[in-house]
This record gives C-alpha cells, sequence and structure tokens, in this order.
C-alpha cells in the first residue's frame, strides 16, 4: 500500500475498522498458559548458595500462550472462543477465571486429568526476570482428546460461523500433526481464514493456511539458515519462496523483532517495515499481540499492508510493558492515526 492510500484512510476509515472489531468472531486453538508473577525485591545474597533472596510482595496471574492472543483479541473487542485442553485443576480454575474476566469463552476448553495445566512462574524484581519455573506436560494429545476437541471446533463453525481461525502453537501438545490437519481442513469447508503462529515441531504441518508468521530465528532454524548473519529484503524473500514451495500458504508474514515486520505474497513483490523506536521493557508475548492485530485487521480488510503496519506499531506498544499484556485499544488507535 503506498503512502497515498494510508492517507486516504485516516482518520475516518482507520476508526471505522477499529469500531468493526467487535463484529468479528475468532477462535484461536493452541495452548493456553498460566503465567504467574511473583514481584519482590532483593537485598541480599543467601548464605545457603550464590543466589538472590527475592522477599516477594505481590504475586500476579496473568493469561499466558493461546489465552493470551485470545486476551489480545478480545482488547481489541472480537468476539473471541479459545479452544485447548487445559488439567483438570485449580490452575484450570484460575484461568478461566481469568478468562471469565475478559469475556472470552472458554467452553471450549477440555480437561484432562493426565496433564496438568501449563504454568509458567516468573519471580521478578526490580522489573527483571530473576528465575522462570515451568510446569507442563508437552507430549501430544491421544486420540479421544484430538477428536473432542476437532468436534466441538466443527460444531463452532457450523453454529458461529467465524471469520477467522488463529493456531497457536507452544509445542505444549494441543496441536498434533491430526489436530492440525484437521482444522486446517474445516476452516476450509467452512470459509473461515487460517493464520498460524508455529513453533518448531509442527513448522512445517501448517499446510494452505491464510497468514503463516514464524519469527526470524524460527525460520531459520528450520530452513537450516542459522548461519546467516546479514538479512536483508532479498533474503527474507528467498525465504518466503522456500517456506511456500513446502506450505503453500497465501501470505508469509515474519517478525524480525527490532528490524520490523516482513511480508510477502506468492506472486507479489516483497515488503519490509522497519521497527518504530521504543524503549523496550520485555519482549514477552510480543509475537502474540502481532498476530492478534495483523489477523483481525486482515479477516475485516483482506489489506496486508494495513494489517502488518497495525500489527508492528503494536509489536512495539507491548513491549514497553513488563510481562505479558494485552495491547491498548485506544493507544494503538492514537498510534495508527499518528503514523499511518
Amino acid at each position: 500500500m503506498t503512502e497515498e492510500n494510508f492517507q486516504n484512510k485516516v482518520p475516518t476509515q482507520i476508526q471505522a475498522i477499529f469500531e468493526q472489531f467487535k463484529e468479528v468472531t475468532v477462535a484461536v486453538l493452541g495452548d493456553v498458559m498460566l503465567d504467574t508473577y511473583l514481584w519482590g525485591k532483593v537485598d541480599r545474597i543467601s548464605p545457603e548458595a550464590p543466589v538472590p533472596i527475592v522477599h516477594i510482595q505481590r504475586e500476579e496471574l496473568r493469561l499466558g500462550g493461546a489465552a493470551n492472543v485470545a486476551l489480545n483479541l478480545a482488547a481489541l473487542g472480537a468476539d473471541v472462543h479459545l479452544f485447548s485442553v487445559a488439567g483438570n485443576d485449580s490452575y484450570s480454575n484460575a484461568l478461566f477465571e481469568l478468562l471469565e474476566a475478559q469475556k472470552i469463552s472458554h467452553q471450549h476448553i477440555l480437561l484432562s486429568h493426565d496433564r496438568p495445566t501449563t504454568r509458567k512462574t516468573r519471580i521478578m524484581a526490580r522489573n527483571q526476570q530473576v528465575m522462570r519455573l515451568d510446569s507442563e506436560v508437552s507430549i501430544d494429545l491421544p486420540n479421544e482428546l484430538e477428536n473432542r476437541l476437532l468436534e466441538k471446533l466443527e460444531a463452532f463453525f457450523k453454529e458461529q460461523k467465524p471469520r477467522l481461525l488463529i493456531l497457536e502453537d507452544y509445542n505444549k501438545g494441543v496441536l498434533t500433526p491430526e489436530v492440525i490437519k484437521k482444522a486446517i481442513e474445516l476452516a476450509k469447508k467452512y470459509d473461515v481464514l487460517t493464520a498460524v503462529d508455529p513453533k518448531h515441531r509442527n513448522f512445517f504441518h501448517y499446510k494452505e493456511v491464510t497468514i503463516f508468521k514464524p519469527n526470524l530465528g524460527e525460520i531459520k532454524s528450520a530452513l537450516n539458515l542459522n548461519h546467516l548473519k546479514d538479512i536483508d529484503l532479498k533474503t527474507l524473500s528467498a525465504m518466503h519462496e522456500g517456506l511456500f514451495l513446502q506450505l503453500g500458504h497465501l501470505y508469509s508474514l515474519f517478525t524480525l523483532s527490532e528490524n520490523g515486520v516482513f511480508y510477502q505474497k506468492h506472486g507479489e513483490g516483497p515488503a519490509l517495515l522497519p521497527a518504530k523506536i521504543r524503549n523496550i521493557a520485555d519482549v514477552s508475548g510480543a509475537g502474540d499481540t502481532v498476530i492478534a492485530v495483523i489477523s483481525l485487521v486482515y479477516a475485516l480488510t483482506e489489506d496486508m499492508a494495513l494489517a502488518a503496519e497495525l500489527g508492528n506499531i503494536a509489536g512495539g506498544l507491548v513491549c514497553e510493558q513488563v510481562g505479558t499484556a494485552a495491547i491498548d485499544k485506544s493507544r494503538l488507535l492514537s498510534e495508527a492515526l499518528q503514523h499511518l
């Protein structure tokens, strides 16, 4: 999209898009997590071992993984429904309470006695992470849970007719090769757009989706390009073409950290959007925000240039906050009106 096109969208069309977010129904399928933050202070080193003693002053629970993607979508005003598997334990109760507070539907989350709710506990001092403790089972779902999850997804597609399905993979076992394949088939059957945030284990199982959004490290690892140091537009375009040959997707959307966002559609020219200068506090959850914003805007407009611009702005905004956090819709709109 040219600068003139962007100017034509400001301010009324941009504002109209933000107002229309509430009209979009979205299904998010993937690994949900409960993020725990233990905030404290460090005054001395332990006499028992060379480690800091953290005096915990407060505890905070946040939505993580696919639940954080759902949180960002809900913050933008979308009608969000979460599909996943959690443990039949007190932590899933806490997860559900957080989802209910944000008006995110969790009726499609299955409970299992055989795997705990995935939890990440971060110990924070002076706004820095001192330690992270993970509790999880990351083996693939058994066939019975796969089938139940897919049955729920198809029933939802029939009844609710969502515009968008986001597949959020953290390699915790919910998105098995069978679930991925059948979910994409169902999306095609019911005319639902698909966006994917992949991880290494299932990277090449996401075939023929609408938007494929890995980060640069994931692409280099998947394509055995870790030796590459200098990444330019030509190199990124070659990466897109390499992925397209194996996946046949519509758009590649690469997040490049401080170097911004790249996107390309097969048969069209590539585009690289530089990152906006920010005071970075924490990159946790930035990818969740980016896929939420880009997918939702594209679902409304089918305009990837605009979607990528807004996602690029949103990713920078959430990096100014410590820990996983949802995008502030009003601030995103303000920045969009200022920069686009």
